[in-house]
């Protein structure tokens, strides 16, 4: 999620629906979390429907990039993870 939103500000069905795989429930849950850690905001909009905004603040955006980083390793070296899982 916090790599999601380094891309910038998304509402809550972008996100779902760039992350995958996560459900409503556990997607409100983990960014009421991250908002509650200081690392997320949701801007309110008074409009009908609701419209709310999500994006990283300051600290946000630093622990995201860290992150993507682990991310980036990761995918650059499953290969080799896999491999090393396998029995020999």
């Amino acid at each position: 999620m916090l790599v999601a939103l380094l891309a910038g500000t998304h509402r809550f069905s972008d996100l779902r629906r760039k992350i995958g795989g996560v459900s409503e429930k556990m997607l409100a849950q983990t960014l009421q979390w991250l908002e509650q850690d200081g690392l997320v905001r949701h801007t309110a909009h008074p409009v009908v429907p609701p419209h709310v905004d999500y994006d990283l603040t300051p600290l946000g955006v630093e622990l995201a990039r860290h992150v993507e980083q682990l991310v980036n390793w990761i995918e650059e070296n499953l290969a080799t993870i896999l491999e090393a899982k396998t029995p020999a």
